[in-house]
């Protein structure tokens, strides 16, 4: 995953000017999300794909702080809450900078407990160290019915996964929460359907059309702030099944395993249970930059237990509800 010396002499030479149409598109989406719909959310994770959304909406509804040289100063509020579901098993990190952010930036906050499912009874794990991730569906729309969201605003990129490959940038979803994939409305012309019934709500995805490479370009040229996990750091890992699991309360090593320490970052965050790291020494974008430039894997497929039990794990999760 180490960037060859070389990369870095590439990144004078990247055009950058397709980031503006990339921008310029996902703002008009964002728009359109605030004019067609009453209860907007924005699903905020801290993850990088999230980060980079709140950063296209700061854009299209606040204005850049007066008298600042920060790119990171807005004025003003969003039009819509940010939305977290939390599944209990975060990585400390993220949950610290997600804090740190909203009191930062003064916005509005909705928190999805998933230990408040468990606690009703609307999820039930086989074992306390199961994997939580996939249980999010649950208190995902538990809690887009509780708020009465008609809209959820994602960062979900089509190239992280087979099943995203399908997804509308307007993905609906019927009274149950569940995704068709045979039933997706045609987007002609940038024209969008976004006529629901009672019970019914839509799924936004800005940068659809955005790559791996394309956020951590977009990170770098506008300074986003992200959580330090993803970059360079030393942390105790288990080789387990091609992947280096990070050591936590959660993810013990197995018998015969032997724990040891790395220079390891983090390409996507997500439940502890099922996001692994990768060896880096990448200490910033540009450094993250020139590694992209040379992987064949996308993050999930890098990354993520959850996603390698099968081609089409995604898929029957996102019928389910999932983000």
């Amino acid at each position: 995953m180490n960037a060859p010396a070389t990369m870095t002499h590439l990144l004078p030479d990247i055009d950058h000017r397709h980031l503006d149409a990339l921008e310029e598109e996902a703002i008009f989406i964002l728009r359109e999300v605030a004019g067609a719909f009453e209860r907007p959310g924005l699903l905020f994770s801290s993850g990088k794909d999230s980060c980079v959304v709140l950063r296209l909406a700061e854009k299209a509804f606040k204005m850049r702080k007066r008298g600042s040289d920060d790119l990171n100063e807005f004025e003003g509020r969003l039009p819509f809450p940010l939305v977290h579901v939390d599944t209990g098993h975060n990585f400390p990190e993220v949950i610290e900078f997600r804090d740190r952010r909203i009191a930062e930036m003064g916005e509005r906050l909705v928190v999805g407990h998933l230990d408040d499912s468990i606690a009703r009874g609307t999820i039930r794990l086989s074992h306390p160290l199961e994997s939580r991730n996939g249980h999010q569906t649950v208190t995902l729309l538990e809690t887009i019915e509780e708020h009465r969201f008609d809209v959820m605003i994602g960062g979900a990129r089509r190239d992280e996964e087979k099943a995203r490959a399908k997804e509308r940038i307007f993905s609906h979803r019927d009274s149950f929460g569940q995704w068709q994939p045979k039933e997706q409305r045609p987007e002609l012309w940038s024209l969008f359907n976004t006529r629901i019934k009672p019970g019914e709500h839509f799924r936004a995805f800005p940068i659809s059309n955005w790559t791996e490479l394309d956020v951590w370009l977009y990170i770098a040229r506008e300074n986003i702030p992200l959580p330090s996990l993803y970059y360079t750091h030393e942390r105790q890992v288990i080789r387990r099944k091609g992947l280096l699991v990070p050591l936590t309360e959660v993810t013990p090593p197995e018998a015969g395993e032997t724990v040891e320490t790395a220079r390891v970052r983090f390409r996507t965050v997500g439940d502890m249970t099922c996001t692994c790291p990768v060896e880096s020494d990448a200490a910033d974008a540009n450094d993250i930059v020139a590694e992209t430039l040379t992987v064949t894997v996308s993050e999930r497929g890098a990354t993520r237990m959850d996603d390698r039990t099968s081609d089409a794990s995604m898929e029957r999760r996102k019928k389910e509800g999932y983000f």
